[in-house]
């Protein structure tokens, strides 16, 4: 047969096929080929809930999810269903460019292409590795921190990866990439943290979608969830006993095989809790996972009652759901316990330590307080205690001279973003008072690492200098002026310490919000700033500015 009339036969038969595949869960058990640890045609076997979820059609999709339990893969599948059969163009984010599309390029879409001769034959240019090029239409691969990357894309289909690690504020930016489509779908997917934050603020406004399925012993609808479905049979993790642990169904206690998972869940289906949402959401744990034995998310649980990361990773990667280690965040009897007797503005003694912090956004948050020295000790922090004098907002950086001038401020730490022009020029008029922060990873500890005197700049650990700054309210070492602002009380409360694992393996702590946060930044500029100012000579005077 002629080359010709081969190709020609070929693509005849590639558009009939692409025809009779009108759902993408279709496509999927026609067109992907999968490698290790389920090798061969896709099927929905193991992942027997992601089913639904790929011929959703819904114009947002939310996938709040434990690790592992097939979303990617879900998410891969649509993006490549709406290139190959419908021939639009997908946006694909990540939180960020590097490495994480590169990760994904190379460690998701190249063995994807490998394993599938489908998908090999579709995509004609594959090296960049943010554009993947299949005829009219395109991957296009993106990291959520960059706003020119996301503003230069229009696509139908936006999938968002591992929301609740991406800029939140680039996420409705990335949303209009398809406002110019006249249908267009949303997919999100992540692993949560917090409540009210990232992919947990989504889900909570879909129809919250939980997998069912009959009970083989007691024909009951039911799920799985923690902890009334996992029978714990050691009370330690070195007990070999803990191998024991076994998946059981809450409504007749009955023991659920590992083994027989595919079997069970096989008929399952997904239930709303709303059926009035415009969106839909599904959430899945790792209970109903036919990879994860129940012996190791026992174990895990156990390692967690003394271990603040291996807690945080069990309810986020192992349950799918947002939740916070005791201690994480200042409680409201925390702030309580140090509001004081004075009032705003009152400073008393008028010759003591006094700073200034600012957090930069939309308003110039403030915090102004002065440290007295009550304990003995090497640490300017552990020896001080601080009093608030006063805090509150202004719109422009010349109102924060007054300030300055008003309190006699010793140092003052800004935000160096996003204004960095106008907080140079701040600290130009109080040359050698201020300095413009950086949050980064140059510095450990408390370690303040100072640029050059011309830069006005400094960068800091973020996590610990936010333990350093919040501290003081569980520590009882901040006294607050009793008509002390609503919102700086919210502001102080919102930020919530979080535990990870890194690709290590060792845990990684951070703080995440899900409100907003100002005041407790302007906190922690004005513990850096007492560092600073401890520094520096008490005879300066910067009343007059320079």
């Amino acid at each position: 047969m002629h080359e010709l009339e081969t190709l020609l036969r070929t693509q005849l038969s590639s558009g009939l096929k692409r025809k009779s595949l009108t759902t993408c869960s279709r496509w999927a058990t026609s067109c992907r080929v999968m490698g290790p640890p389920f090798p061969g045609p896709w099927t929905f076997e193991h992942h027997p809930w992601t089913r639904e979820m790929h011929d959703c059609t819904e114009e947002l999709v939310v996938g709040q999810k434990a690790a592992q339990m097939g979303f990617t893969e879900w998410a891969l599948n649509i993006a490549f269903y709406h290139i190959d059969v419908r021939g639009e163009s997908v946006l694909y984010i990540l939180p960020a460019s590097t490495p994480d599309a590169s990760d994904f390029s190379s460690g998701r879409f190249d063995p994807a292409l490998e394993l599938s001769p489908h998908l090999q034959n579709l995509f004609s240019n594959v090296k960049n590795v943010g554009h993947k090029r299949a005829g009219s239409a395109s991957l296009y691969i993106r990291g959520s921190r960059s706003k020119s990357q996301l503003r230069s894309i229009p696509a139908p289909i936006i999938i968002f990866d591992e929301v609740d690690v991406m800029d939140q504020a680039n996420i409705v930016l990335a949303f209009e990439r398809s406002s110019g489509q006249l249908e267009h779908q949303h997919l999100m997917l992540s692993t949560p943290t917090i409540a009210n934050k990232g992919i947990n603020k989504y889900y909570k406004d879909s129809s919250q979608d939980h997998y069912m399925f009959r009970c083989p012993l007691c024909s009951k609808l039911t799920e799985l969830i923690f902890p009334d479905c996992l029978e714990i049979t050691a009370e330690e993790v070195s007990d070999p006993k803990i191998r024991k642990s076994f998946i059981k169904c809450k409504d007749c206690g009955g023991r659920l095989e590992h083994e027989a998972k595919t079997s069970f869940l096989s008929k399952g289906q997904w239930v709303s809790k709303h059926t009035d949402r415009l969106s839909r959401g599904f959430h899945v744990n790792q209970l109903y996972s036919t990879t994860v034995r129940p012996y190791e998310l026992a174990s895990l649980y156990l390692a967690s009652s003394t271990n603040p990361a291996a807690e945080q990773e069990f309810y986020n990667s192992k349950l799918g759901i947002p939740h916070e280690v005791a201690g994480a965040r200042v409680t409201d009897a925390q702030f309580e316990k140090c509001i004081s007797t004075h009032k705003k503005q009152d400073v008393s003694p008028p010759d003591s330590l006094i700073t200034m912090g600012v957090d930069v956004g939309t308003w110039l948050h403030y915090e102004i307080t002065q440290y007295i020295t009550n304990r003995k000790g090497v640490d300017i922090h552990d020896m001080s205690r601080a009093r608030v004098i006063t805090e509150g907002k202004v719109l422009n950086f010349e109102e924060l001279d007054g300030l300055m001038r008003q309190y006699r401020v010793r140092f003052c730490v800004v935000d160096a973003n996003p204004e960095k022009r106008k907080a140079i020029e701040f600290a130009k008029r109080f040359y050698g008072h201020v300095r413009l922060c950086f949050y980064g990873n140059s510095s450990n500890g408390k370690q303040i690492h100072v640029h050059d005197e011309d830069q006005h700049t400094i960068t800091v650990d973020r996590t610990s200098w936010m333990d350093v700054a919040l501290g003081r309210y569980r520590e009882n070492q901040i006294a607050l002026p009793m008509d002390v602002s609503l919102e700086y009380r919210d502001h102080i409360k919102a930020p919530v310490r979080v535990y990870r694992i890194d690709s290590t393996g060792n845990p990684v702590a951070s703080y995440d919000s899900s409100d907003d946060d100002h005041f407790g930044h302007a906190r922690t500029y004005n513990e850096i700033a007492l560092s600073l100012a401890a520094s520096i000579s008490r005879t300066q005077n910067i009343t007059t500015g320079i």
